[in-house]
């Protein structure tokens, strides 16, 4: 039975201001990856609240947490049974309490993460809709379809999973004499968009917006700052369940008009959620987890009356390159200005390649690899682009380990992944796990201080000297190269606030952005660059060279300037 517990008397105040939100700087922690409390190898809720000093140390406003909802694990999580219950391998709604509470006394915000696109097959309600069968009322809280062809044996449109194969699985029941299943009589299919484990939720059910009205409500009054939305493009499909037509739709997600994503009727079950959120106090925030055709497009999730923030999926998949940076830049900044919402920026999460990762490979290899590629060359490119990243007006997102400069782990072996998309073969590329292994707190001991049990998925050997022990109190490293673009960016009034950036002129291949009273030089070339020296240094991802008057940026390196 889920329990209800009373919620923390109070929200961070201290160090905010109005809109907290709009410039804020948000960690993502992988649950199962962070720190295991109990020693069985997954990291939990204890494990977490016990690092939380940790994160107010290196200087973050907010944690993000990704799911931990009782789940039977089928894809990390994301396939939700109960929305009311914690897992038993993150702990139960007591640590969800103590959790919320010890971060507060912190005076950190708590951000958890919402899946209403779908749910586990293992949900009550899909559980008791195959039970019950075709004309089931509890059907029509999802997408149940009969099939195409003479006997019902084709799906019921074109539509493909985002982790490769069908979109549609036919609903089997027992033979009647203890034998292997069948298709059922009637021939239903149901709609699962991801695993065929996560059914679509039907979101023109009365019923099913009212139940996430009360899960919203649930983790408000428990002291939840806010939602990130999975799927929030998804909720909504077009009217009849269109065929897409073609057979690249794979490819086409996020560039293109879907019939299944970026639907208009997805808004106003956002603007009644912000209706809910507005009742609380403490300023609580919605976060849209929406890959659109456009930035433009996603401009439309965070207006007045709707979420407060949306991902910029746009900047995360840019290259190390001048131009397209500076136009990922400009973009997003302008289709935010007219909502007047505040742009985010991201560089890593838990479902590509870690961009220590990214920037060590040629462009155009995907946001998933297979390859660790030049691992100098890519924390250098890291570094860079994080002092860049953390210079621009708005919102910033650190996924747990890049603050370490942890790349992803491509040679984990085949028989220990658990990403689902691996094993269909098809769709993503199915690498998501190099991303997710645990991050190491200690040079020695079970697991570099994960946990006393070991990890669920293995860390390389050398993972002991990337530890958050090996870098403390070590001028240069990257742990300490965050804790100080953290540390300045809070007391600097140029950082952060504002939604425009001015361009100086610059040789080929740097950036040079100013911000009131602060500059910002990125060198993205392979070669040492010469300039007239700004102003005063404040931090850099690289060691600059002064001469008289001028200072020559390293190649793929970043500086800040007090002018």
């Amino acid at each position: 039975m889920t329990q209800h517990l009373a919620a923390p008397a109070h929200h961070p105040t201290s160090g905010t201001h109005t809109g907290w939100w709009r410039d804020a700087v948000i960690y993502q922690v992988y649950p199962r990856s962070f720190a295991d409390g109990n020693g069985d190898g997954m990291g939990d809720l204890a494990g977490i609240r016990d690092r939380l000093p940790y994160l107010r140390e290196l200087g973050v406003d907010a944690v993000w947490l990704s799911p931990f909802y009782a789940s039977p694990q089928a894809d990390a999580g994301y396939d939700v049974a109960d929305y009311r219950a914690i897992d038993p391998a993150f702990g139960n709604l007591h640590d969800a309490d103590a959790l919320i509470r010890a971060a507060h006394a912190l005076d950190l915000r708590v951000i958890v993460d919402l899946v209403p696109n779908h749910c586990s097959d293992q949900h009550d309600w899909f559980r008791q809709a195959l039970r019950e069968g075709p004309g089931s009322r509890l059907r029509e809280r999802f997408h149940f379809r009969p099939g195409k062809g003479e006997h019902g044996e084709l799906p019921p449109n074109d539509w493909e999973s985002v982790f490769g194969g069908p979109a549609w699985t036919r609903v089997e029941a027992p033979d009647g004499n203890g034998g292997a299943s069948q298709p059922e009589a009637g021939g239903e299919w149901y709609l699962h968009l991801f695993a065929p484990e996560q059914p679509d939720l039907n979101w023109e059910h009365p019923a099913v917006q009212d139940e996430f009205r009360s899960i919203l409500r649930f983790w408000l009054d428990l002291g939840a700052d806010g939602f990130r939305v999975d799927v929030a493009h998804g909720l909504v499909k077009a009217p009849g369940l269109p065929d897409v037509g073609g057979s690249d739709q794979l490819k086409l997600l996020g560039s293109d008009v879907m019939p299944f994503f970026d639907q208009d009727g997805v808004h106003e079950i956002y603007r009644s959620w912000r209706r809910i959120l507005d009742e609380y106090e403490g300023e609580r925030v919605l976060v849209a987890e929406a890959w659109t055709p456009t930035v433009e497009r996603t401009a439309l999730y965070v207006r007045p009356d709707e979420m407060h923030q949306a991902f910029n999926f746009q900047y995360l998949t840019a290259n190390w390159d001048v131009k397209e940076l500076r136009e990922v830049i400009d973009g997003s900044l302008a289709a935010m200005r007219p909502v007047g919402a505040p742009t985010t920026w991201v560089l890593s999460n838990h479902d590509v390649s870690r961009h220590a990762t990214r920037f060590a490979n040629p462009p155009g290899l995907g946001t998933q690899l297979r390859e660790q590629g030049d691992r100098g060359l890519g924390l250098r490119r890291a570094r860079a682009a994080t002092l860049l990243m953390l210079a621009l007006p708005g919102s910033a997102y650190i996924y747990q380990g890049e603050e370490l400069g942890l790349p992803d782990v491509t040679d984990l072996p085949d028989e220990v992944r658990q990403d689902p998309s691996f094993f269909r073969a098809e769709g993503q590329d199915g690498f998501r796990d190099g991303c997710r292994v645990p991050i190491p707190w200690t040079r020695s001991g079970s697991s570099y201080g994960f946990g006393s049990g070991g990890s669920w998925l293995p860390q390389p050997d050398s993972w002991g000297e990337l530890s958050v022990e090996a870098q403390t109190g070590v001028p240069g490293s990257t742990l300490e190269l965050y804790r100080a673009a953290l540390a300045v960016r809070r007391e600097h009034p140029g950082l952060g606030a504002g939604d425009a950036v001015t361009w100086l002129d610059a040789p080929e291949g740097v950036l040079v952005l100013a911000r009131d009273g602060f500059l910002c030089t990125t060198n993205t070339t392979d070669a040492d660059v010469e300039l007239p020296v700004p102003g005063t240094a404040l931090l850099s991802s690289a060691t600059p060279w002064f001469g008289d008057g001028t200072v020559r940026l390293p190649a793929d390196s970043t500086v800040w300037w007090a002018v």
